[in-house]
């Protein structure tokens, strides 16, 4: 059921890259509200992806960039400008990449170069991308922008490893940013802190299908999917949001909130049955 919250408004989504991706849910939502909107993602992941389809589906054009490059974002930015017809309305940031992760390597292990790219791809090209934007005047009065966090950024979650650290600059440069950026032109800034939802990038965490069925248990509300994140992104958006900014948004079905729940400690106490002696006291080893 389409609301047409986004008609008449322009919009940029980074980093769709097959129909398992939030952005990709995103992308359709947005133009099922009304919208129209470009696509950027690497050349390497639009050669290699399957973008072109999701373009072709909703005549959206198609906008190679390395998110960590200044000149190309600014390419991204003008020429959806010119594309769409006028300044964009809204910016979706779901770009995030961790070769310290990829190639398992432990936090206390980890690789610097690799960690310099993943703060560079993750967190560190949202601001690039607002600098860019602010610079060339692209985004409208009461645009919104908003990148995909996760809640690692405030509590340590095994196996996120140094994403959590990329995800916590993520946050910070929303905050920082977003008073400018709301200060001088309006532009309202957003985190969405999302459950973990299984898509390329969220496949690559060591122990995620564990780890999501975790935060299930743990949800009073359940793990909220990709197509629900999507919908939130729409809202956050459109103009019901329009004094909205700064702000790192919990959309995870309440995990945020919890301590325990009656299904999680459910599972964990069945956990120490392979460790009960005869007598029944639990031996840890």
């Amino acid at each position: 059921m389409s609301f047409n919250l986004l008609k008449g408004k322009r919009g940029i989504i980074f980093g769709a890259l097959n129909s398992n991706s939030i952005a990709w849910k995103v992308a359709e939502k947005a133009v099922e509200e009304g919208a129209v909107i470009t696509l950027s993602n690497t050349p390497v992941a639009v050669r290699m992806g399957e973008v072109s389809e999701l373009g072709k589906k909703l005549n959206a054009e198609i906008i190679p960039a390395d998110a960590t490059n200044c000149e190309d974002l600014q390419h991204v930015f003008e020429r959806s400008v010119e594309v769409l017809g006028g300044k964009i309305d809204f910016v979706l940031h779901s770009i995030g990449m961790s070769p310290n992760v990829r190639k398992k390597r432990l936090y206390d292990d980890l690789d610097y170069d690799m960690l310099n790219k993943t703060l560079d791809i993750s967190a560190v090209s949202f601001h690039k991308m607002l600098q860019m934007a602010k610079k060339i005047d692209a985004i409208n009065e009461y645009g919104s922008v908003v990148a995909l966090s996760y809640v690692a950024a405030q509590r340590t979650l095994f196996g996120y490893n140094d994403m959590a650290d990329a995800k916590a600059l993520l946050e910070s440069i929303a905050r920082s940013f977003g008073y400018i950026y709301g200060r001088e032109h309006h532009v309202r800034i957003n985190t969405i802190s999302q459950s973990p939802t299984l898509t390329t990038a969220g496949s690559g965490v060591k122990g995620m299908e564990s780890l999501m069925d975790f935060a299930n248990r743990m949800s009073p509300l359940g793990n909220a999917n990709a197509e629900e994140c999507a919908n939130y992104c729409i809202v956050m958006f459109s103009d019901l949001t329009r004094k909205v900014t700064m702000q790192n948004l919990y959309h995870d079905g309440g995990f945020s909130s919890m301590g325990m729940s009656l299904r999680a400690m459910d599972q964990y106490e069945k956990s120490f049955d392979q460790y009960r002696n005869e007598d029944g006291t639990i031996q840890y080893g």
